[in-house]
């Protein structure tokens, strides 16, 4: 008996040791196939292991390879319904708690008078912002008026330079530089951007530019005459080609945008909101990197009739 029962404890045990051998080799083969052939990123996903013959290195999507066109979309409405959850500030619902003639008043810029006569020609014009008339009355340079700004935005008063890459300025569509009144100046340390407004900073989008690109944006204020010959010169550099698309819901922006993206296989790809419109920025080619070349980046921009909704 003690013999017998010595048999069946090798046996017991040579099964178990089988089994654990088993379980490790499908384990090994598991995390081996998992290296060889990458998952499809979107967690719903039953076929990414079918499409053998599928580039497994792109598109990407947000850091995710998707294997088809359905898991792209997926993908895709997941990202829209973050973009689309609550309003955001619509670009001139601003308002600043000290208005621009009494903050000047009470620094000693400026006289009661002279804000009189500033007010009062710019109601009867009907045209034009106060601190125009400040200038054009002669009550206030144009430098002082800018530091105002400043001090209303609680911001730096920057300049442009003029050295400024191509890549820097194709931080975003061309079409934002002409919505928006942006100029992209310069990056520090390949970390910290800089944009330029002449009048009044747009957070919303300097959040959008930072989570585009991964970078720290600092927003300041560049005195008019400056900028207004800086944004033109801005205007006539090569930017990114740019695709545009109007949808109906977010459900049709969500296949043109999948769409836009299987047609494109990019490297690197991601969606944020400006404003009333969804900005793809995809990279074709190269590495990830905040400023890529022009040449390889392509912007698709989006409207949705309500995207609030």
């Amino acid at each position: 008996m003690p013999v017998l029962a010595g048999w069946q404890s090798a046996i017991v045990q040579s099964g178990k040791s089988r089994s654990s051998s088993s379980e490790a080799g499908e384990t090994s083969i598991g995390s081996m196939r998992a290296g060889l052939m990458p998952r499809c990123a979107n967690p719903a996903c039953r076929s990414g292991w079918l499409h053998l013959f599928r580039k497994r290195a792109v598109p990407v999507f947000e850091s995710g390879w998707t294997c088809s066109m359905e898991c792209t979309e997926a993908q895709i409405k997941h990202a829209l319904e973050r973009e689309v959850d609550g309003p955001i500030l619509a670009h001139d619902e601003h308002r600043h708690r000290i208005p621009l003639g009494l903050l000047m008043l009470e620094q000693g810029w400026i006289t009661r008078e002279q804000l009189r006569r500033a007010v009062d020609a710019q109601r009867t014009a009907r045209t034009g912002r106060l601190g125009e008339w400040l200038i054009r009355q002669g009550a206030a340079d144009e430098l002082t008026v800018t530091r105002a700004l400043g001090i209303q935005w609680s911001c730096p008063v920057l300049a442009p330079d003029s050295s400024a890459p191509p890549a820097v300025v194709g931080v975003m569509p061309r079409l934002f530089l002409e919505a928006f009144g942006v100029l992209p100046l310069r990056l520090m340390a390949d970390k910290l951007l800089y944009l330029g407004f002449e009048e009044r900073l747009d957070p919303v989008l300097a959040l959008a530019v930072e989570r585009m690109t991964g970078l720290r944006v600092e927003s300041g204020i560049v005195p008019s005459s400056i900028f207004r010959s800086a944004h033109e010169n801005a205007l006539s550099t090569q930017f990114p080609r740019l695709q545009l698309g109007e949808a109906v819901s977010a459900s049709a922006a969500a296949h043109m945008l999948a769409r836009t993206v299987e047609r494109a296989q990019p490297v690197a790809s991601r969606l944020v909101r400006v404003h009333n419109c969804l900005w793809l920025r995809m990279i074709l080619s190269g590495q990830n990197v905040p400023l890529a070349p022009v040449a390889v980046v392509r912007d698709f921009v989006c409207s949705i009739g309500k995207i609030d909704a």
